[in-house]
């Protein structure tokens, strides 16, 4: 190659094609397909990649291993520079289609009326508790039908379930433009087909659902109890996903939890995937309150929101709260918020949440003492039988007694898996059956754990 005349163009190509040999389709499509070569320099290819989402994934995931393959076939150190540049392709010409005609670059601006805006992927902000998620709902905007299909997002209030469903949509309104979406929560998809009955107008109903391509539903954890809604939601998932329809569904707990959910249903939404969205941990939470911080162009600092951050361990929605009432008094005032000013408006707002942390403490340090154990080993890993039975009966009494998920329990007893929450709760109630003596008993320390927390 003549000094001067940088063309990687060929080592670029063939480096891809190795690549895509050696990962998943899907990976490829994802990833690869939304790079595109720009030109070269001196040791240098410069690509391009729609968003800074796509530049930080691909520089963690890819680079090193493009860089490798670069220099093994071109005999030279290549580097990758990548900058930010959305360039959409153009979508495949169809002879029905009427928005051929219109410059892809004016979806961005389209608002799809059910979805609202501010719910997208470059305001989700990812950690250690909603990584899988969040990889999951990106996957199925790209491939609407065809990754993860259906799929069940579960979580406690405030960990992001319906961002993410909507991100979905909005993301599969920008990029597929003829695709039609519909967002509808569990409640409201129950009171439309309660009125198309009362109407007799079910086929009107049935064609508006059963002809979308993308069915997101909120929290379908409304629907136990409701037979005939269950029956036509089971109807029109067979429909959909027998066509290749996408299908998202969110849940506060999982499918398995919900009571009076008709058999069929539930294993409906269990055939697909199922994750779930666990309470953030400490950096996850500091990075959404700096991210809203910086999104409300205002200046708290550091030993503010970290404040804010150790005290407030539930949820986003929590956390946005805190942050409101701080903006509030700060507007209000005219006042800069300081460590001190932060500590007293937030006052009861912490004492709240550490009320409800204290409560499941509470519980594990009056069943362990009962039993002659410490805290630490309700908590912890051993599993001999001295340990495991005293620990599953207070999994079943902080279930009976307090609002925490199978998650949250799972997450407090040492970090289980909601499953093992489950499992232990079903044990002890088995056991309540033939034991005399079992139920006496967890009464007695329920009344212990209420007194106490007085």
């Amino acid at each position: 190659m003549e000094p001067g005349n940088w063309n990687y163009s060929i080592f670029w190509k063939e480096a891809n094609n190795q690549i895509q040999n050696s990962i998943t389709d899907q990976e490829f499509q994802m990833w690869f397909k939304n790079m595109n070569y720009i030109e070269s320099r001196e040791a240098r290819i410069i690509i391009s990649v729609p968003s800074s989402f796509y530049k930080d994934q691909v520089t963690q995931r890819y680079l090193s291993m493009i860089e490798g393959k670069l220099l093994e076939l071109s005999g030279q150190k290549i580097s990758i520079e990548i900058i930010i540049k959305n360039i959409r392709p153009a979508a495949p010409e169809k002879k029905h289609q009427p928005l051929k005609s219109i410059n892809p670059a004016a979806f961005k601006k389209r608002k799809h009326q059910q979805l609202n805006q501010e719910y997208n992927f470059e305001r989700f902000v990812r950690g250690e508790n909603n990584d899988f998620a969040y990889m999951a709902s990106f996957a199925m905007a790209k491939n609407p039908g065809k990754a993860y299909n259906p799929c069940l997002i579960y979580g406690g209030v405030g960990l992001g379930k319906t961002h993410l469903l909507q991100a979905i949509g909005n993301a599969v309104y920008q990029d597929f433009p003829e695709l039609k979406i519909v967002y509808v929560t569990a409640e409201t998809f129950t009171n439309e087909f309660i009125l198309a009955i009362k109407e007799n107008k079910g086929h009107q109903f049935k064609n508006r659902y059963r002809t979308v391509d993308v069915l997101l539903i909120d929290d379908i954890h409304f629907l136990p109890g409701k037979v005939e809604t269950q029956e036509e939601l089971f109807h029109t998932f067979n429909a959909l996903y027998d066509a290749n329809k996408q299908l998202v569904f969110t849940c506060d707990r999982p499918v398995s939890e919900l009571k009076a959910l008709s058999d069929r249903l539930r294993s409906r939404f269990e055939r697909g995937l199922n994750v779930d969205l666990q309470p953030p941990n400490y950096e996850t939470r500091l990075a959404i309150l700096k991210k809203k911080i910086e999104e409300k162009k205002i200046y708290i600092n550091n030993e503010v929101a970290d404040l804010i951050c150790q005290n407030i361990k539930t949820n986003v929605r929590d956390l946005e709260k805190a942050l409101t009432k701080l903006l509030a008094y700060a507007e209000l005032v005219d006042k800069e918020i300081s460590i001190d000013i932060a500590q007293r408006q937030l006052k009861d707002f912490f004492s709240n949440h550490q009320g409800k942390n204290v409560s499941l403490e509470l519980i594990q340090k009056v069943v362990a003492e009962y039993f002659g154990l410490s805290s630490v080993d309700i908590r912890g890993k051993k599993r001999t039988k001295a340990i495991v039975y005293p620990r599953q009966i207070a999994m079943y009494i902080t279930r009976d007694i307090t609002e925490f998920s199978t998650t949250e329990v799972g997450l407090a007893f040492g970090g289980r898996d909601h499953t093992t929450v489950m499992h232990a709760c079903q044990r002890i109630e088995d056991r309540m059956k033939t034991d005399s003596m079992l139920e006496p008993t967890i009464q007695n320390l329920i009344r212990n754990i209420k007194e106490a927390s007085l």
